[in-house]
């Protein structure tokens, strides 16, 4: 088995961190602390491609695959994980449901300026009575001629105050169930769309995340992913995709905090020798590294499944479990060895530590991930992907 990086996907992340050194990171502490990210960043990321790196060329993307995405968001997330947010909810999710289920003409419309950066994407799933359980959305789409007319909410969503295309699911009859569900692309000016409140949050402060209210907004038909019936399924498909980016995601912040580590603990002297000699300090880094190895390794090998075509459910599950939770231990750990000044903001562990726990959260909470889980081994065996 191969596991090397191709010249391409070596020459991507030569790129990508670079980007990172010289723009990302110098401006993560100021975007956390102001809860602005800087606009600038998005027409830089465009302008080299960053915002499609996952999409078809023909469509305006880099033509990378997942692989190429991952390895775009590894690099990314070490800089500034409200920036690397921003971006993932329009890639991974916001627009990814267009590129899968889309038609032509929606891909051209909205896939192609997505990809080119021309436009920002979000994700509307979630509800303020319905986070892991999508299986009881509130939010009506209701067929009207050649229109549907929307009304409801819509919670905690990312680019959701400023997205140019959501990807909105709603109900068409609640006696159906998930069965009834819609997907639809709505476009911010749409007539009947308010953004709510700005969420104050712990931690990715710099990144967008709002209330979204739809009263009597009317929809096109046209703008209706696949059919009525299948935003259900658009939905738990465009949400495994996601699911193994995030993983990504984790592990460039759990790489930024290991190094972190490391290096202050080289240099930080205790009973006249670097804390890194001791036995306890020894055993927290080989720790943060096996988990750093783990994580690496089934990230990639499922995004290798991705691109094979392969089915991938159960792994994206299994990716975004132990990833989240591994960042957790990670920057835990990091925390631990900075000690006291660890808990300072004039080090950024203090922002990576806050940052990082909300990814055990979105896009499934790690409690759902281990009933996926155990429902799919149950369902189909203790086979492997490979």
């Amino acid at each position: 088995m191969d596991f090397s990086f191709t010249e391409e996907q070596t020459m991507l992340r030569k790129m990508v961190r670079k980007f990172t050194d010289d723009e990302v990171r110098p401006r993560a502490a100021e975007a956390d602390m102001t809860q602005k990210l800087d606009r600038s960043l998005i027409k830089m990321a465009a302008d080299l491609g960053l915002f499609g790196v996952v999409y078809p060329e023909e469509y305006g993307g880099g033509g990378m695959g997942e692989i190429g995405y991952c390895i775009a968001l590894e690099e990314l997330s070490k800089g500034c994980s409200s920036f690397v947010s921003t971006l993932g909810a329009s890639q991974s999710i916001g627009a990814m449901g267009i590129h899968l289920y889309g038609n032509d003409e929606q891909k051209k419309r909205y896939l192609t300026p997505c990809a080119l950066g021309e436009k920002i994407a979000s994700f509307a799933v979630t509800e303020p009575n319905s986070g892991t359980d999508i299986t009881n959305l509130q939010t009506t789409a209701r067929e009207d001629g050649n229109y549907f007319i929307v009304n409801g909410a819509k919670q905690f969503i990312t680019n959701g105050s400023f997205a140019d295309a959501i990807t909105v699911f709603a109900s068409t009859d609640k006696t159906l169930g998930p069965k009834g569900y819609v997907a639809l692309i709505v476009e911010k000016e749409t007539q009947g769309l308010t953004i709510g409140k700005l969420e104050n949050k712990m931690g990715i402060r710099a990144c967008d995340t709002a209330q979204i209210f739809f009263e009597d907004m009317k929809v096109p038909k046209e703008n209706i992913l696949g059919n009525i019936g299948d935003g259900y399924k658009i939905a738990l498909r465009v949400l495994d995709y996601g699911r193994v980016s995030l993983g990504a995601q984790c592990l460039g912040p759990a790489k930024e905090a290991l190094m972190l580590a490391l290096d202050y603990s080289s240099s930080r002297i205790q009973f006249g020798k670097p804390i890194n000699r001791n036995q306890a300090i020894q055993i927290m880094l080989a720790e943060m590294a096996a988990t750093i190895y783990t994580m690496e390794s089934i990230i990639y090998r499922t995004a290798w499944m991705v691109d094979s075509n392969m089915p991938f459910s159960k792994e994206a599950s299994i990716v975004k479990m132990y990833c989240t939770e591994g960042l957790d231990f990670i920057v835990d750990k990091a925390l631990q060895i900075f000690g006291g000044y660890g808990y300072l903001n004039d080090h950024s562990i203090e922002r990576l530590y806050r940052d990082s726990r909300i990814n055990r959260i979105v896009e499934g909470s790690s409690e759902i991930q281990r009933i996926l889980i155990a429902n799919a081994l149950i369902r189909d065996g203790l086979e492997l992907s490979i």
